[in-house]
């Protein structure tokens, strides 16, 4: 198993349905994420939120996809910067609110095992602003295949 990771600040301000940065699986293939942060980079507090999506729909421009140990195997799952068209957003599953101050932040971590994405196209999480006003984000998304 091999540990990939995707960066960045967000590209598109986030909704309740258009993700700042999101993380989809491929048809044949699954991962398990392991880690997600999303820091402010304004001075206005902001929520977040991580939730999975049911489909692929209007994901924005790829992502370089980084592995940790250069001389693992390529990754299979995508990682897209922000959503340009509203996606089908199923349960939210990680919530915070980032305080008003450039930094401010949150890591959501997820144990031994990490979080399941399912082998599928649309199968995918993303970081989204669930009040619907949200802001541009730093952030990463860590992952094992």
């Amino acid at each position: 198993m091999a540990r990939y990771s995707i960066a960045g600040r967000s590209t598109v301000v986030g909704t309740t349905v258009r993700a700042a940065a999101s993380l989809f699986a491929i048809a044949s293939h699954t991962g398990r994420l392991r880690e997600v942060v999303a820091f402010n980079t304004t001075a206005t507090a902001v929520a977040v939120a991580l939730c999975r999506f049911a489909n692929a729909t209007g994901v924005g421009a790829g992502l370089t996809e980084v592995l940790y140990d250069e001389a693992g195997p390529a990754p299979s799952m995508t990682g897209f910067a922000g959503h340009t068209a509203d996606g089908a957003v199923g349960s939210n599953f990680r919530y915070a609110s980032l305080g008003g101050a450039v930094g401010s932040g949150v890591i959501w971590t997820f144990g031994d095992v990490g979080v399941l994405i399912a082998a599928g196209t649309g199968n995918g999480i993303g970081i989204i602003c669930p009040t619907g006003t949200g802001q541009l984000l730093d952030y990463y998304i860590d992952w094992d295949e």
